[in-house]
């Protein structure tokens, strides 16, 4: 077999490897594939011949490629024109690529690509692929075009910034997580009950005018437990995208449909009932917002139709740096 044929063997095998990595440097599912498929042309225009591990020397590539892509955009994020479209954006088994339901349900949830998408490209690219992908730093410098010992500080802040501080004493911190993951249960699944148990007597939810487009009829304020359980039952759409995240040092939520940052829900609690909800849409505002991620066990599980969890346990193995490390 020649050199051509093993490397066009062995890049299909280690696709969805590379599909892994550039989706989670990216954030996005097409872009990952053309990040994927420039890595293809790159690797066929250089000498394979000589390479001991074609994994490792791929995902390099990648990695490359995906800075590159990084570096150039001129948004870091898309517009959703209205919120009220949110349900076109919605899973469905019988459309849905099993290849983007894998990524996505692995151990990197929608909140974590959020909170990567506030990172500078060679923040993100060093976290990624030491943290989720265990590429060694003396590579990852070639990537970033730095030393190692740079490299390894860009990863070290960029873990910092992706796990935040939080404000509050580890107990509190565990305490608000089951209830905002209780909350959330409840608003996907609608009911009503659970609603009215976690939130308090005299709870106040605000929104600003960002937050509430496509409803013409809501008011920016609404007070009380039943008022705002009902609404919030008609907010189906968004509580599918909405996922637990450390929002200025205590747990609240992010709404990111396919991990672009549209809502945050800064949550008050109080006890173990929520007493204040504030909806975040202005895109000002939202540049202010201190994100992280809320990687606290929590007692109360997700619900079994929720394909996605939170945030990584730890490395992703990748198939190549485990053993190039």
């Amino acid at each position: 077999m020649n050199d051509q044929a093993q490397l066009a063997e062995h890049f299909d095998r280690s696709r969805g490897h590379l599909r892994g990595v550039a989706f989670r440097m990216l954030g996005s599912a097409d872009e990952a594939d053309d990040a994927v498929q420039e890595t293809w042309l790159r690797a066929c225009r250089a000498d394979s011949g000589s390479v001991d591990n074609l994994t490792a020397w791929l995902t390099t590539i990648t990695g490359r490629v995906c800075l590159d892509m990084l570096r150039s955009r001129t948004r870091r994020r898309e517009d959703l024109a209205d919120l009220t479209e949110l349900d076109m954006l919605a899973p469905h088994d019988e459309t849905s690529d099993p290849a983007d339901e894998a990524v996505l349900s692995d151990s990197v949830g929608l909140a974590l690509l959020v909170v990567l998408d506030t990172l500078g490209p060679a923040e993100r690219a060093a976290f990624v692929l030491h943290d989720l992908f265990a590429v060694p730093f003396d590579e990852i410098a070639m990537i970033v075009e730095r030393t190692p010992a740079a490299a390894k500080k860009l990863a070290s802040r960029a873990r910092r910034r992706v796990h935040g501080s939080a404000d509050i004493p580890y107990s509190d911190l565990a305490r608000q997580r089951a209830v905002v993951d209780a909350f959330l249960a409840a608003s996907r699944a609608g009911d009503l009950d659970a609603l009215l148990a976690v939130l308090a007597p005299d709870v106040v939810r605000r929104a600003d005018y960002a937050a509430l487009r496509g409803q013409a009829k809501a008011p920016a304020e609404v007070r009380g437990a039943r008022a705002v359980a009902e609404e919030t039952r008609t907010n189906i759409r968004r509580a599918r995208f909405a996922w637990p995240a450390l929002v200025n040092g205590a747990v609240g939520a992010v709404i990111a449909p396919r991990g672009r940052l549209l809502l945050v829900l800064e949550i008050g609690v109080v006890g173990d009932r929520i007493a204040s909800i504030d909806v975040i849409g202005d895109p000002e505002r939202l540049k202010e917002v201190r994100l992280g991620l809320a990687d606290v066990p929590s007692p109360v599980a997700a619900p079994p139709s929720d394909p996605r969890p939170l945030s990584h346990a730890g490395r992703v193995s990748g198939e190549g740096h485990r053993e190039a490390s």
